[in-house]
This record gives structure tokens, C-alpha cells and sequence, in this order.
């Protein structure tokens, strides 16, 4: 068993595909029409065939409460793993991403947070050592 497949709620598709590409820089894998949305992922351009990151709409009523009880407490909705954490907080702070949470050594890990500009807080890790 392996993950194929995982989600993120966001606002506004095309907006997240901008920030998923051009500042997170992903790749975008499938771009479907459903309806009013779209089956829209993106992956990693370290693993193109890895898992996919799929831009969900955010419509469902359970959603809004959800993420902003998440992004009040603080609490990330996922978390990507970088190579270096301090660098990729240094450039991302060049595209003017938010972070809510600056590079933090925890343990064997050391993280950031930042705000993925479509409703969720994401954490970046790097394993120490």
C-alpha cells in the first residue's frame, strides 16, 4: 500500500494553482473539469510520478469551520518535506509568503509554517542531522 492520492481545501482553484506552482513550485499534473470545478493536482518536481496533491474546492459547509478552527489553533493542514528549512524560509519570504511560524528546531526536526494564501497553514520539515 503506498498513498497515490491526498487533498488540500482551497478557496479559489486558480488562485492555489498559482501559488502551488509559482511560488511553492509543483508541478500541475491533471487539470479536469467537474461541474463548476476541477480535478486539479499538482506534484512534486523532485518525484513527477510520486503523490499527488489535489487542489480540492473548499464548498462543502464543513469545510470553513473546520480550517479556521485548524488555522486558529495553529495547526497545520499538512506538512511538505524540504531539504533545508532555513532556505526555503528565506525564499519564500522573497515572494512575500506569510509565516506564522519561523524556522524552529524540534528535536530531530527542524519546521516552519506558513500561510498557503488559500485558506490553510502549511508546515515545511527537515529532518536534522
Amino acid at each position: 500500500m503506498r498513498i497515490h492520492l491526498t487533498s488540500i481545501f482551497v478557496d479559489d482553484q486558480e488562485d492555489a494553482l498559482h501559488f502551488y506552482t509559482e511560488v511553492l513550485g509543483f508541478t500541475k499534473r491533471h487539470d479536469v473539469p467537474v461541474g463548476e470545478d476541477r480535478w486539479l493536482t499538482v506534484t512534486s518536481t523532485e518525484s513527477p510520478d510520486g503523490p499527488e496533491l489535489l487542489l480540492e474546492p473548499s464548498r462543502h459547509p464543513a469545510v470553513r469551520p473546520f480550517r479556521e478552527a485548524l488555522v486558529q489553533d495553529g495547526i497545520p493542514a499538512t506538512q511538505f518535506a524540504v531539504e533545508d528549512v532555513h532556505a526555503e524560509y528565506e525564499r519564500l519570504r522573497l515572494y512575500g509568503v506569510r509565516f506564522t511560524q519561523e524556522p524552529l528546531e524540534m528535536g530531530p526536526a527542524i519546521t516552519a509554517v506558513f500561510d498557503d494564501t488559500c485558506g490553510n497553514l502549511i508546515q515545511i520539515a527537515q529532518l536534522a542531522g
